[in-house]
């Protein structure tokens, strides 16, 4: 057998998850997809390589500073790292751009949706942009010239500012550089009179007045650009006596104050200009990126909202509610009779929110406790947790405080729930609670009873439009023991109890996964049945790659599912040959973690929150639980996996080196789209059962967590319907 810790063996992971938003890209360069789906996917593209520079890239330049080069399995230095992401980012935004002026905008405009400049604009449009400028964009503005008694202004990451290229009067004729920073108060597209989906950047309204701001000074060029800031935070958790100020101050700090790890500037600044702009911010020129078109596509999601063309977009999604009560006694026992798996968001995601409310309603319920790591900004689970608490019970909430870009509206939610008289902590130091679970203790006769949900996805009603995710509703009392010696653990700080039936991050989830592997590996050896189908974001830990290749070695079969970063080599003779790789980017983000295990014949099912990475597996409190019922068993293996295996619409094939290709139909094959096939059997369900949830507005989806950044993004979108 090859040496399996050979660095040629491994795909870096910070190339691959650029070669996922690669995949996203493709969802934009589609013609067959509607116009404005094809704008979403776009836009996305741009916010996830934000937040990959906010934190990946920023970790990078952090390590380099450093002089230091974590172990990573292909053995690349981080200076090595840092400089193939650069060129491959450099690549990528050149193809973004190209995708948005050759296809994306000559198609907006010849559906009546109009994105122009200041040049193309008509004696009315401009005569407005004008007036616009004079009441509503130039008395909030601020123009600063920079020299030894004017310092750089500081930047906010993400804002959209304007260079300018100032010449003084006189023989010397020295150039300075000005800087305009852009209040976020404005809106970045401007709605033109005279048609009815028209609008200018404000970044090209901005700079044709620019001189407006210097008055009496000679602008040699002008240019938006941006700059996008290093958004780790940095807590000493050991040491802070208060975390939730402590993260508090350190929120005030990286909006402020980290460090700048790339400048996207317009491609109508000119070599001084973009050399003034590097000098200014002592960068190097890999960091510097030119882009021809809007410094800030992301901002075009405001175009997707406001224009409702039919046939446009994807048609609206209409959940299916299947047949389980929703008042407190019937629904508990129904639960007793069996368990429930609901599929978001084929499924609706309000059985889940029934679950909560009955529980916070039902005088037989004595306590609630649930993790929270992502929730809606107007959340009906957070409400019905704040009048359980009111009413008596005890009610119990992890909040997890470092969920990245959400850190702000935790900390809120925190205070709300605290103010309200639920117990509020936030999980163990140096560890992110990243499970999803709720357990409710319920007085029946002479004694308590334990239900659970627990989940692969978020509690947020908005984004389980959006996302797909699994969730079981469970009374069975070997899983309800495990998810209350969890929330133990959580709350005491006590040592991990054995669990029956659960696996625990980062107790004993890893040694459990790859004994699961590699007893597969045992029945591929003794000729029994043995398969190993995944499904998950992201594949990156070592130990269990290293698992993977000796199974595929054994002989075990092995299909993975894996949405994004993949470390691992599919194919590769000796080591990977019966290890194939799929991606499935598509309507929906896929975010559901599926683990099955052929077993001998005898099959088992994990389902959870973790991912194959080290980070989930050694530094998140993760749970991953059986689906021990036959039948929800067997949907999952024969209706979940296999439709995603079966795609050959939205599935790409992972190759060796790293790249990819469609996954397409031989001639006279079917051709079906996994998440069309679920919608099919969700709307024949809620057919059979007589109900479906209307259709509501969503939020795009997002297809990176993880991908401002893709967050910063749904931030905003938040307002209007919220996300993760």
């Amino acid at each position: 057998m090859a040496d399996l810790k050979d660095p040629s063996l491994y795909h870096n992971r910070e190339f691959s998850w650029l070669g996922f938003n690669r995949r996203v890209l493709e969802e934009a360069l589609d013609p067959t997809q509607p116009l404005l789906e094809r704008l979403k996917f776009l836009s996305i593209v741009d916010s996830n390589l934000t937040e990959f520079f906010e934190v990946r890239v920023a970790r990078l330049q952090q390590q380099m500073d450093a002089n230091v080069s974590p172990p990573t399995p292909d053995h690349l230095s981080a200076k090595d790292q840092w400089r193939g992401v650069h060129d491959l980012a450099h690549l990528l935004t050149a193809d973004v751009y190209r995708c948005w002026n050759d296809q994306i905008k000559p198609a907006l405009a010849a559906a009546g949706i109009r994105i122009v400049s200041m040049a193309q604009t008509d004696e009315v449009q401009r005569a407005f942009c004008e007036h616009f400028f004079d009441r509503e964009v130039g008395p909030v503005l601020t123009p600063f010239t920079l020299d030894p008694a004017h310092p750089l202004p500081h930047l906010l990451s993400q804002a959209l500012c304007l260079a300018v290229l100032l010449e003084d009067e006189g023989p010397e004729r020295v150039r300075r550089l000005g800087i305009v920073p852009v209040p976020r108060v404005l809106p970045r597209l401007v709605r033109l009179p005279g048609a009815k989906h028209a609008y200018v950047s404000l970044s090209d309204l901005a700079a044709e007045y620019a001189g407006r701001l210097y008055y009496g000074r000679r602008i040699v060029t002008v240019a938006p650009f941006r700059v996008t800031r290093n958004a780790n935070l940095e807590v000493d958790e050991e040491g802070a006596q208060d975390l939730l100020q402590a993260i508090e101050d350190q929120l005030r700090h990286r909006r402020r104050r980290g460090d700048i790890v790339r400048v996207e500037v317009s491609s109508r600044a000119t070599e001084d200009l973009r050399q003034a702009l590097l000098d200014a911010f002592d960068l190097d020129p890999q960091q510097l990126y030119v882009v021809d078109g809007p410094v800030n596509l992301s901002r075009l999601m405001q175009v997707y909202q406001d224009v409702a063309i039919p046939g446009l977009k994807d048609p609206p999604l209409h959940p299916a509610r299947i047949d389980l009560p929703t008042e407190p006694e019937p629904l508990f026992a129904r639960l007793r009779q069996g368990d429930v798996l609901l599929h978001h968001p084929f499924e609706s995601f309000s059985h889940v929110v029934d679950f909560v409310e009955a529980a916070a309603q039902d005088p037989q319920v004595l306590a609630i406790k649930q993790t929270l790591y992502r929730t809606s900004s107007d959340s009906p689970l957070v409400r019905a947790l704040m009048r359980a608490a009111e009413e008596g019970k005890q009610v119990v909430v992890v909040v997890e405080l470092k969920a990245r870009f959400d850190e702000a509206a935790n900390i809120a939610w925190a205070r709300r729930l605290e103010a309200s008289g639920v117990h509020v902590v936030y999980g163990l130091v140096g560890l992110k609670t990243h499970c999803k679970a709720t357990l409710v203790l319920r007085r029946e006769g002479d004694r308590i009873r334990r239900y659970a949900h627990l989940g692969t996805g978020n509690y947020n009603p908005s984004t389980a439009r959006v996302y797909t995710d699994l969730g079981l509703l469970t009374a069975r009392e070997t899983l309800t023991s495990d998810v209350a010696r969890v929330f133990d653990l959580l709350t005491s700080l006590s040592k991990p109890a054995r669990m029956e039936r659960m696996l625990v991050a980062p107790f004993d989830m890893l040694p459990r996964i790859v004994a699961l592997i590699r007893r597969e590996a045992e029945h591929a050896r003794a000729g029994r049945p043995a398969r190993i189908v995944g499904k998950m974001n992201a594949l990156a830990d070592e130990a269990v790659i290293e698992a993977l290749y000796e199974a595929s070695c054994a002989g075990v079969s092995i299909d993975l599912v894996v949405r994004g970063i993949c470390v691992l080599r599919p194919g590769l003779p000796g080591v990977s040959e019966r290890i194939r790789v799929v991606s499935v980017v598509g309507r929906f983000l896929e975010h559901s973690r599926i683990y099955a295990f052929e077993n001998g014949g005898a099959p088992e099912v994990y389902v959870g929150s973790a991912d194959w990475m080290p980070r989930n597996l050694r530094h998140r409190v993760e749970v991953l639980f059986p689906v021990e019922e036959p039948a929800l068993r067997d949907r999952l293996r024969g209706e979940v996996l296999a439709a995603y295996l079966a795609d050959r619409v939205k599935a790409r094939r992972i190759l060796p080196d790293g790249t990819h290709e469609r996954v397409v139909a031989a001639a006279g094959e079917p051709a079906p789209s996994a998440q069309a096939t679920l919608l099919e059997l969700a709307a024949k369900s809620a057919a059979r059962y007589g109900e479906a949830e209307s259709a509501e507005p969503t939020p795009p989806a997002a297809t990176e967590p993880s991908t401002p950044s893709t967050r910063r993004q749904r931030r905003s979108t938040r307002k209007r319907v919220d996300a993760t």
